[in-house]
């Protein structure tokens, strides 16, 4: 009896020793589904970080892509512009030629409608004159040619005179006014 005692309790032991064994197998599958379930879910916010960061790229790659083609629409005519400032400095010198009273030259009536139609047109293309003429000297607007005695006291450091209009083609410069600095 006590040999069956012994192996009862030996056969009491395995059950136990086995359903304690199950047991933390189950466990270890119970916490391999829950570390399952927390990789997932890293590696789903993961890629939902990684879509927005795309998905912002390419906005901004729209929005950049746009702005430069509107840039290049704006400053197509930029070649073109460039090239009629010597003719719209020639057409200048030109009227102010006529203009003078000791000239006998005289602008025609047609020169003028010529004349102010060029400037309509250019300047509808968004080029704008710049005036320099008593300002301030500014080496980012103005290209100084040379300096000359200020005729006062209050133009030391201003432009005494324009040699060749500076321009604005939309608010950018394409060609800097050359001047004549009193100092």
């Amino acid at each position: 009896m006590a040999k069956k005692k012994a192996n009862k309790k030996k056969e009491d032991q395995e059950v136990l020793d086995q359903e304690l064994q199950e047991q933390e197998t189950q466990d270890q599958e119970e916490l391999s589904v829950e570390e399952q379930l927390k990789e997932k879910e890293i590696e789903i916010a993961e890629l939902k970080d990684k879509y927005l960061r795309i998905f912002a790229e390419f906005d901004n790659f729209k929005k950049r892509t746009i702005k430069e083609k509107m840039d290049f629409m704006r400053n197509a005519s930029r070649d073109v512009l460039s090239d009629l400032l010597p003719v719209l400095d020639d057409f200048d010198r030109a009227k102010g030629s006529a203009e003078d009273d000791s000239s006998t030259e005289q602008f025609s009536d047609g020169v003028t409608l010529v004349y102010n139609k060029i400037y309509s047109v250019v300047q509808s293309k968004g080029l704008k004159p710049m005036e320099s003429t008593g300002e301030v000297f500014d080496p980012e607007l103005h290209e100084a040619i040379t300096k000359i005695p200020a005729p006062t006291e209050d133009m030391k450091g201003k432009i005494v005179d324009t040699i060749t209009k500076g321009y604005y083609l939309n608010d950018t410069i394409i060609r800097h006014a050359k001047v004549v600095v009193g100092e």
